[in-house]
């Protein structure tokens, strides 16, 4: 067994990329706060072509060095845009057909394992700021929360690591 090198990993351009038929799925980073969080966003949206980025309130936006740090040029890639407010790109994703999604602990959150996308729906997928997480205002609009099962003794994942198992989660039940 060896490691691979970069270029036997058969990995896309970043035109190619631009190119390449996207999962339905849109991103809103909701008013997240650490660089470094908004950057590992967009080296995993990368990962799994996802359609967009939505970056809002007081999220920072690329080109930021602590951005492009764990981007590693994902923000070349990856479409993305600002909205000074979350409930605006809401607003218009709900406008465009996208179930409206919220990644927080809620009364009736759905566990992420049970939650089943369908092949054909458009997702807009909503991760919230480290501290406070998803604004209230837009868990109450949301179509669903889905909550990420924890067995320990913290009460939240970091936001980056929410955002990898979520994908992932999505990216295997709609390949199936």
């Amino acid at each position: 067994m060896r490691k691979l090198k970069n270029e036997e990993l058969g990995r896309l351009s970043v035109d190619d990329y631009k190119a390449a038929k996207k999962r339905p799925i849109v991103v809103i980073l909701d008013n997240v706060r650490s660089m470094h969080n908004v950057g590992s966003a967009f080296r995993t949206a990368d990962a799994f072509l996802i359609e967009k980025i939505y970056l809002c309130g007081i999220t920072a936006q690329p080109p930021h060095r602590d951005i492009n740090k764990t981007a590693l040029g994902a923000t070349e890639s990856v479409s993305w845009t600002y909205r000074e407010k979350t409930s605006e790109a809401v607003e218009e994703l709900s406008e465009a057909g996208y179930k409206i999604i919220c990644v927080e602990q809620v009364d009736e959150s759905v566990p992420l394992q049970d939650f089943m996308p369908y092949h054909d729906g458009k997702y807009c997928i909503i991760f919230g700021n480290e501290v406070f997480g998803v604004e209230d205002e837009i868990v109450a609009e949301a179509d669903t929360c889905l909550e990420i099962p924890q067995f320990g003794t913290k009460h939240s994942l970091n936001v980056s690591v929410s955002i990898g198992i979520v994908m992932w989660d999505f990216f295997k039940k709609l390949e199936d």
